[in-house]
């Protein structure tokens, strides 16, 4: 019979040899990086410290389209101006005898739907075009009752104002009463507009609010609109609001608790976080010198100075057994669509072998007998 610790010793050549073919978890650093200093390498791997951790985090965002932009330093207008669209209701009181406007019996006359049109005017009998539009009420009514002493001067005119359809806000969806809603004021808030369309829709998670008005698109997530005040900002005629759920997300993988595709459940998430959303590290196979966050910009976003990555395709290492990876660790934001990878440590493969020359010296003692 063959000599056991000859037969495993020649196992053991076979397994070191053969030791890259065993079946693992996730991959090991070199296997990602190896590339890294050839200049044909299809991606660059760009360590991530505290010393280049403020520059990083200006480089062009990648992943999703949806990239947050709010309404900055707009608090609107504080008075009800006048808008094309806006209906008007005068009434002109006039006690004079043989009036052009009233009669004995009546001494006033109600003029109501009267639209303001595209010139931003409204026709009042015997003075013609009147502009309103861009006017407070009370200053309407004072131009109004000005031009009419020409042709009553005793004449006192009320003026009230209803919003027209391009004085409204469609709460389009996400909502628990969407529809059209007319505004008020010039001062009804975002939050005041939630609140009449019944609130958020309590199916949805992660909700997203977005108002498209004009040509521009702005968007905050729901959580950040409700806690900050700055944001409430106040709506205004022809706005649109739609409430949809974040879709954004990244992808965890390797020696990581899960392996899985995590939604955003926040505007900003770090690397940090990504890893405690992901379940933490496999206290076993994870290797913390070996964590990669790969991610590929657009062709746009390629810069051959530092302001930028010098190729599409980027792999940022982590080395998270040092103070200096763990704070810029702490720093580093996650893009959308990134794939997070915890790899595993070469000792997990080594582990291995032992196990099975382990086995082989059992089977080998129950041969020997």
């Amino acid at each position: 019979m063959q000599n056991p610790v000859r037969a495993v010793l020649v196992c053991l050549t076979v397994l070191l040899v053969g030791a890259c073919s065993l079946p693992r978890g996730s991959a090991i650093q070199e296997e990602i990086t190896l590339s890294q200093s050839s200049a044909e390498a299809p991606f660059a791997v760009v360590p991530v410290s505290r010393s280049n951790i403020n520059a990083l985090r200006t480089w062009p965002m990648t992943g999703s389209s949806q990239k947050y932009g709010w309404f900055s330093g707009q608090s609107g207008p504080k008075s009800n101006i006048i808008r094309t669209g806006d209906n008007i209701r005068l009434v002109i009181w006039d006690n004079q005898e043989n009036s052009l406007l009233t009669s004995n019996e009546q001494k006033n006359v109600t003029m109501d739907d009267l639209e303001v049109g595209p010139s931003g005017t409204i026709f009042v009998p015997y003075i013609n075009e009147v502009v309103v539009r861009g006017k407070t009420p009370e200053l309407a009514r004072a131009d109004i009752e000005q031009r009419m002493e020409m042709v009553v001067p005793a004449a006192q005119v009320q003026l009230r104002v209803t919003p027209g359809l391009d004085n409204s806000v469609d709460a389009v969806g996400g909502f628990t009463s969407p529809g059209t809603y007319p505004l008020s004021s010039r001062n009804v808030s975002i939050l005041s507009m939630i609140s009449q369309a019944g609130g958020i829709a309590p199916d949805l998670e992660n909700p997203l609010v977005r108002v498209i008005r004009g040509g521009n698109t702005y968007e905050i997530r729901s959580d950040k609109l409700f806690e900050t005040a700055s944001a409430n900002v106040v709506l205004r005629g022809g706005d649109k609001i739609i409430v949809e759920e974040d879709e954004r997300y990244f992808i965890g993988l390797g020696a990581t608790g899960n392996e899985q595709i995590v939604p955003f459940d926040r505007e900003n998430i770090t690397a940090i976080e990504a890893l405690a959303m992901l379940g933490g590290l496999n206290e076993v196979r994870a290797n913390l010198k070996g964590i990669l966050i790969l991610r590929e910009y657009d062709r746009d976003d390629v810069r051959i100075d530092s302001s930028g990555p010098e190729k599409r395709q980027v792999v940022f290492a982590i080395d998270l057994t040092s103070a200096d990876g763990l704070f810029a660790a702490g720093k580093f934001n996650i893009h959308p669509n990134d794939l997070v990878m915890a790899t595993e440590s070469p000792v997990t493969a080594l582990n291995t072998i032992f196990g099975l020359i382990g086995r082989l010296l059992g089977f080998q003692a129950i041969l020997s007998n």
